[in-house]
C-alpha cells in the first residue's frame, strides 16, 4: 500500500434531531437485533464459493452468486452492525449498481438521505454542482447513511436466501495445496478452529483503516440541502455530508506522518484555530462545539491501485484489492461494478472445479473493470492534490482555475460531475476535462496581457498538471485503462469443462 501522506481527523456526526431523537435508536435496535438473524446453519451442504468479509462487496457478491444458484459460505470477523466513516456516500452510478444487483431496497429504512451533488467552497465564494439525472428516473440520485446500517441490511438479503451461509468467524489462513486455493481456515467466534473448502474463494475483507466513532447531538443544518459539501481549505479539503436526517458528516484531512494529539487536546485546538475559520459560517458553531466535546479519532488513509496476483482457486475483491482517496466517494460503485462484472464471468461456467483454467479465465476480470475503476480511482487522487493547498504558484493556479472552471457551469460542470457520480466513468473523459482546465488556467495567466513571469508559471502548470495525473495513470495501467481491447485477456472465454 502506498501512503497519500494524509490523516483525516473525523467529526463523526453533527447530530441535528429535529424531533426525532428516538429514530436513530430503534433503527440501530433493529439492526442490532438482525445479527442473530444472520448466522444461520447450512454445514450439510457443500460449498461452491468462499467469500471471506460481509462488507459492501462480499455480502453484495453473495447474495447475487445466491441468486444464481451457488452455494456460498461467508465468512465475516464481526456480524455486529460495523461502525465505519467511510463507506457512507454512494454515487449514483453505485446506485445504479445496487438496483442492477436488486440490492435498492438495502437503502430503505435506515434514514438514508438522497443526495443531488455536491457544493464547492473557496475563499468564501462557492458554487453549486448538480448531478446530471434529467434522463434518469425520480428515484435515481446519491445516497448517504450510515455505513453499518446499510451493510447490516445487505447481510440479511444475502442470509435470507437458503443457499447462503453466512458465519461470524476469523480467517487465519488460506489453505494451499500444489499452488492452488482449497479453501480457508478460520476460527469461530468461540475460538474453535475449522477448515472450509470451496473451488473458489473470494477474498473481499476490508482493511482495517477507517474506524470512527459518534459524535453528540448538535443543531445543524447544511446550506445546500441534499448535497456533499467540499471546502478548499488549507492545507486540504474538508468535506461535509449528510448521514441520516438528524446528522452530518465532516472529515478534515490532515497531511503529513505527524497528527496532532488527541488526547492532549492539540488536535481540538488545530481544528479550532486553523479548520474551523475557513468552513461555512452556518457550520462554524456546530464544528467547534463538536470538537470541544473531544469525540474524535485519527486514521490512516491509503491509496492502493489494483495489482492482481493471479492464484488458482482465489479472487480478490473490494478494499483488500483495490483502495482510493475518500474524497469522491467512489470506492462502493467501483466494488458495487466489480461484484456485477464477476457475477455476469461466472455464469456462464456450471463448474469452478478446473482452478487453473478458472484462473486464466479471471485475468478478464482483472482488465474488463480497468476503465471504470481507473477512471474513478484516477478522479480520486488527481482532485485530491487538486484540491489541497501549496506554496508553489503554479499548482495554486491550478487550483484556483479548477474551481473556477466548475463555476462555468453547462457542460464544465457537468461533464466533471458525471464521472465523479458514475454516470459516466470515461478514462479518455476524465483526462480532457483535466488538461482542459489547465489550459482555462493558462488562459487566465495570459489575459489580458502575457508576461515573462505568466508565462512561466503557466507552462509550469501544464507541467505541474502533467505531474499529477500521468503518475496515477501509469500506475492503474495505460493500457488497459484506455485500451483495453488490445489486452489478450479481454478476450479470455469461459474454461470448457
Amino acid at each position: 500500500m502506498v501512503a497519500l501522506g494524509a490523516v483525516i481527523a473525523t467529526l463523526l456526526g453533527f447530530a441535528l434531531f429535529y424531533g426525532l431523537k428516538g429514530k436513530k435508536k430503534s433503527i440501530d435496535s433493529s439492526m442490532k437485533s438482525s445479527e442473530n438473524r444472520i448466522c444461520k446453519s447450512d454445514s450439510g451442504k457443500s460449498t461452491d464459493i468462499i467469500i471471506v468479509g460481509a462488507g459492501v462487496a462480499g455480502s453484495a457478491l453473495a447474495y447475487t452468486l445466491g441468486k444464481d444458484g451457488r452455494r456460498v459460505h461467508v465468512i465475516e470477523r464481526d456480524l455486529r452492525q460495523p461502525d465505519r466513516i467511510v463507506g457512507e456516500l454512494l454515487q449514483p452510478g453505485g446506485y445504479l449498481k445496487l438496483v442492477e444487483l436488486g440490492l435498492e431496497d438495502c437503502v430503505s429504512d435506515i434514514d438514508a438521505q438522497n443526495v443531488y451533488g455536491y457544493a464547492l467552497y473557496k475563499d468564501g465564494k462557492s458554487t453549486k454542482l448538480s448531478y446530471p439525472l434529467g434522463s434518469f428516473n425520480s428515484n435515481v440520485a446519491g445516497r448517504s447513511f450510515h455505513h453499518g446500517r446499510f451493510v447490516q441490511r445487505m447481510r440479511e438479503k444475502a442470509a435470507s436466501l437458503p443457499n447462503v451461509r453466512m458465519e461470524q468467524g476469523t480467517v487465519t489462513s488460506l489453505l494451499e495445496r500444489n499452488g492452488t486455493i482449497k479453501g480457508v481456515e478460520y476460527k469461530t467466534k468461540t475460538g474453535e478452529k475449522h477448515t472450509a473448502y470451496a473451488p473458489l474463494t473470494v477474498v473481499c475483507d476490508d482493511p482495517l483503516l477507517f474506524r470512527g466513532l459518534g459524535l453528540g447531538e448538535l443543531y445543524c443544518k447544511l446550506p445546500f440541502a441534499n448535497h456533499g459539501h467540499v471546502v478548499l481549505a488549507e492545507p486540504s479539503p474538508i468535506l461535509f455530508y449528510p448521514i441520516s436526517s438528524t446528522e452530518i458528516r465532516c472529515l478534515v484531512d490532515i497531511p503529513g506522518q505527524k497528527v496532532p494529539s488527541v488526547s492532549n487536546g492539540k488536535m481540538a485546538q488545530y481544528l479550532k484555530t486553523v479548520i474551523a475559520p475557513q468552513i461555512p459560517h452556518e457550520l462554524q458553531t456546530a464544528f467547534i462545539s463538536a470538537t470541544e466535546k473531544g469525540n474524535m479519532r485519527t486514521m490512516p488513509n491509503r491509496n492502493m491501485p489494483a495489482a492482481p496476483y493471479p492464484t488458482p482457486g482465489a479472487l480478490l475483491m473490494g478494499d483488500a484489492f483495490n483502495m482510493r482517496h475518500p474524497l469522491t466517494g467512489g470506492g462502493m460503485t467501483v466494488a458495487l461494478s466489480d461484484v456485477i462484472l464477476l457475477r455476469d464471468l461466472l455464469r456462464p461456467l456450471h463448474s469452478l472445479d478446473n482452478a487453473y483454467s478458472l484462473c486464466k479465465y479471471f485475468e478478464s476480470f482483472y482488465t474488463l473493470r480497468k476503465p471504470v475503476a481507473s477512471t474513478i480511482n484516477t478522479l480520486a487522487g488527481a482532485l485530491y492534490k487538486v484540491f489541497s493547498a501549496s506554496s508553489d504558484p503554479a499548482r495554486e493556479e491550478i487550483r484556483q482555475a479548477c474551481f473556477d472552471y466548475l463555476r462555468l457551469g453547462g457542460v464544465f460542470s457537468s461533464g466533471p460531475i458525471s464521472i465523479l457520480s458514475g454516470l459516466n466513468p470515461r478514462p479518455l473523459g476524465l483526462v480532457l476535462h483535466f488538461f482542459t482546465v489547465a489550459v482555462y488556467g493558462v488562459g487566465r495567466l495570459l489575459i489580458p496581457f502575457p508576461s515573462p513571469k505568466r508565462l512561466w508559471i503557466g507552462a509550469r502548470l501544464i507541467s505541474d498538471a502533467s505531474g499529477i495525473i500521468f503518475p496515477i495513470i501509469k500506475a492503474e495501467g495505460i493500457t488497459q485503462m484506455f485500451f483495453p481491447v488490445a489486452v489478450p485477456a479481454y478476450y479470455r472465454a469461459p474454461p470448457v469443462k
